[in-house]
């Protein structure tokens, strides 16, 4: 592991710090490539134009057309959570402008696969529905668009993720990764994206003069969903996300959002009224995607959708215990999968033994659901783009594995698929992603050139450099912020993927080391010539007296006494 400094310009820092903000976090986003203090408004009124989203005022049109003729709206969601808060969104949005008629329906991950597929259609058809929306799916959904159609639904389709070779014939697609779509956030996620065409669809309303300014529903409601939503699916925290999330956990921290989000909250131990990014990822997010690994999605999406406080303390209590599940089974696969990957170590040049470029493992026993986190968690380990698949336990298809990938810096997964799926036709059968996740599907017999085939692509894209694993930092920290009010600072800010949370480093002496609960390591050191505690959560090896660590700032609390605490993340030694 190599841990090394960001760039911090010291123009760009004087500027922020002359214009207001506090010396510490002018450094940290100045090093994120904020250049001015207006950047940093996270205002409504700073939020992209709609109008800028390719086909947002086309669904808008669609939409309003069809609540002014009473039409059955259905929305196709995802079975993750940016899929389960996009689809809560979209519900809660157009019954809030009008809408008489909203259901939807969820897949089920086993048996129907991921996107709109054809008998996914069918059953919407069935249900008497009239017009078919997508949420968080369908940009490669081009056979079940197509037979949505032929049942006679209006379809429409809002997604984030990047199109195939062939768009599917809806009657309006709105995705700012389509070709010709100019909307600057195309890392919005899928629930932003609902959330556009609902501002969108407000606004026609209004010049249609169903409501005015001053009578016009409330969307700001629905932030709080589009901020857990965001960040749940590690999304680009670019600044269009930022504002987003950044609304949702001013709303949330004063107590205005949905019972559901309120109910995960409590059961997740945390508390609402001080809210971080980190409660959305590590809290609330994972809770909503075990429902959809493990059980049905239907659950999570009634959490988000109930105003009765009640019942959402029941469907969160259950999705707590789903939770708890589903962390048991992540155990088990974990550690066989990592047996499994040390299998396809080999010896290097010095005669020492190391991972392919790309690791793929399978197992009999691995249950689907699960195979993305424990590929995120195999990936974390040896710092190699990684696969895990599971058989599928789809009726009829036993014979498919299904996987689901987790990439490093450097490596475009799903461009990488790509590549496999030209040299070898017929070796991946369904396939799709971003460039740090991807899922695809392959035929048991061809699970071991498809192996090959990823790892040696990997070889060809990723050098030597980008196999050794980096942790970027902010640098050494100054004794004078070594505050507990200075912590509380930092993680009312906005953080995550591509705007990654403060973490500095520097060297400091082990005063004194040992595991608790048997799998983390618990320190005792002295950084600048004072004691301070840490931890380094699932470490189990022993320091050297003295060592770099990269670390956060944390405040551990103790019979009612808040005390600062490193979090270490990673030592190079």
């Amino acid at each position: 592991m190599k841990i090394i400094a960001r760039d911090i310009p010291p123009r760009t820092v004087w500027a922020l710090e002359q214009a207001g903000v506090h010396p510490l976090l002018a450094r940290l986003f100045a090093a994120r490539g904020v250049m001015a203090k207006d950047e940093l408004d996270d205002g409504l009124a700073r939020l992209l134009l709609p109008d800028t989203l390719r086909g947002t005022r086309e669904a808008a049109v669609l939409l309003a057309d069809a609540m002014a003729q009473d039409k059955r709206l259905c929305i196709v969601a995802d079975y993750d959570c940016d899929g389960a808060t996009a689809c809560a969104v979209g519900v809660r949005g157009l019954r809030l402008l009008g809408a008489k008629h909203v259901s939807y329906l969820v897949p089920d991950r086993v048996v129907d696969g991921y996107g709109l597929t054809p008998p996914i259609a069918e059953r919407v058809a069935d249900s008497g529905a009239d017009m078919l929306i997508t949420v968080d799916n369908g940009i490669a959904s081009v056979e079940g668009v197509a037979a949505a159609k032929a049942r006679g639904l209006q379809v429409l389709v809002t997604d984030h993720h990047l199109p195939g070779p062939e768009l599917p014939i809806a009657d309006v697609l709105v995705n700012p990764n389509q070709p010709g779509c100019d909307f600057e956030s195309k890392s919005i996620a899928g629930v932003g994206v609902m959330f556009y065409v609902l501002l969108a669809l407000r606004s026609e309303l209004r010049a249609r003069g169903v409501f005015d300014v001053a009578t016009q529903p409330k969307l700001d409601a629905l932030l709080p969903l589009v901020a857990l939503g965001t960040v749940a699916d590690v999304v680009k925290l670019d600044a269009n996300n930022r504002r987003l999330v950044a609304q949702g956990l001013r709303r949330i921290r004063a107590g205005a959002m949905p019972a559901g989000v309120a109910a995960l909250f409590k059961a997740a131990g945390r508390t609402a009224s001080v809210a971080t990014t980190f409660d959305f990822g590590f809290a609330l997010g994972p809770r909503i995607n075990a429902a959809g690994r493990l059980a049905d999605m239907t659950l999570g999406i009634e959490c988000l959708l109930t105003d009765d406080a009640g019942r959402a303390d029941e469907l969160a209590r259950m999705l707590d215990g789903i939770n708890r599940e589903r962390r048991d089974i992540e155990g088990g696969m974990r550690d066989q999968a990592l047996l499994l990957a040390e299998s396809l170590f080999a010896t290097d040049g010095e005669g020492i033994e190391a991972p392919p470029p790309a690791i793929s493992v399978f197992d009999a026993n691995f249950h689907e659901g699960v195979v993305g986190i424990v590929a995120s968690r195999i990936k974390d380990r040896f710092h190699r783009p990684t696969f895990v698949f599971a058989a599928s336990g789809a009726p009829g298809k036993e014979q498919e594995l299904k996987g689901s990938g987790r990439s490093i810096p450097g490596f475009h997964l799903r461009d990488a698929l790509d590549l496999v799926a030209k040299r070898h036709p017929g070796v991946l059968l369904r396939f799709g992603g971003h460039a740090m996740a991807a899922g695809c599907t392959v035929a048991r017999e061809h699970f071991k050139t498809f192996e090959q085939a990823l790892a040696q692509v990997a070889g060809e894209w990723l050098a030597a450099s980008a196999l050794t694993r980096q942790i970027e930092t902010d640098g050494p920290i100054a004794r004078e912020y070594m505050r507990i009010d200075l912590v509380d600072t930092l993680h009312r800010e906005v953080w995550g993927q591509g705007f990654a949370p403060p973490t500095f480093s520097e060297e400091v002496e082990v005063v004194s080391q040992r595991l608790v609960g048997e799998k983390h390591l618990a320190l005792k050191l002295r950084h600048q010539g004072q004691p301070i505690d840490a931890i380094w959560f699932s470490h189990t090896e022993p320091l050297p007296p003295k060592v770099k660590l990269a670390f956060r700032l944390d405040a551990d609390e103790w019979q009612g006494v808040r005390r600062l605490r490193f979090l270490v993340e990673g030592a190079e030694f």
